[in-house]
């Protein structure tokens, strides 16, 4: 008697049955794996311009919003600031701006579109860190000869009102200006450059 028929049949089902289940392992493995090629709607949108009311803000008052996961400042500058930024010149490192990161289309000493308005990327240029708006004029804190500005308290930096960093400061870089366009007088457009509008 020959158990050849019962052993070759069995051996079938158990090849098929290895294969299904091999095959069905091998899309589930792959499926994660190529849909890592591709970006989330959440990273999309990480990277995705970012649409903001200005409207509100009063001139020596500034908002905060987000672009790529930064904060970005966007100040509304009064006459008197604008007129003291020239007065700094000589006490900032790059008052030109440079060797700093900003679109070609804005001014490179108000560093802005709109002289009044000012939108830079609120990270400090030496570790990273946020500063924080120190508007006020000759604060206890800064000396008499604060004129209004950003204050990094992780290392001291510190930059006048245009984001430009003052001499001899840990930060080597004036603040970034981020590609921006105002899509109308309330409201900029923060990821896109004015020339790409």
């Amino acid at each position: 008697m020959s158990n050849d028929g019962v052993n070759a049949g069995r051996r079938r089902f158990l090849v098929a049955a290895t294969s299904v289940v091999g095959a069905a392992g091998a899309v589930g493995a792959a499926v994660p794996f190529v849909g890592a090629w591709f970006p989330s709607a959440r990273a999309k949108a990480a990277g995705a311009p970012v649409k903001v009311n200005i409207s509100k803000i009063q001139p020596g008052e500034q908002m905060v919003a987000e672009w790529r996961g930064k904060p970005v400042f966007i100040l509304r500058r009064t006459e008197e600031t604008l007129a003291a930024l020239e007065k700094l010149d000589g006490v900032v490192a790059d008052p030109e701006s440079q060797s700093s990161v900003q679109p070609a289309y804005v001014d490179k000493k108000t560093r802005a579109i709109k002289p009044e308005l000012l939108i830079v990327e609120g990270l400090c240029t030496h570790l990273g860190c946020s500063p924080t708006f120190r508007p006020e004029v000759a604060p206890a804190d800064l000396g008499p000869e604060w004129m209004g500005g950003y204050f990094c308290a992780c290392h001291g930096s510190k930059y006048d009102l245009a984001g430009r960093v003052l001499k001899a400061q840990p930060a080597p870089l004036n603040l970034p200006v981020p590609p921006h366009f105002y899509e109308s007088d309330d409201v900029v457009i923060v990821g896109v450059d004015q020339e790409n509008a």
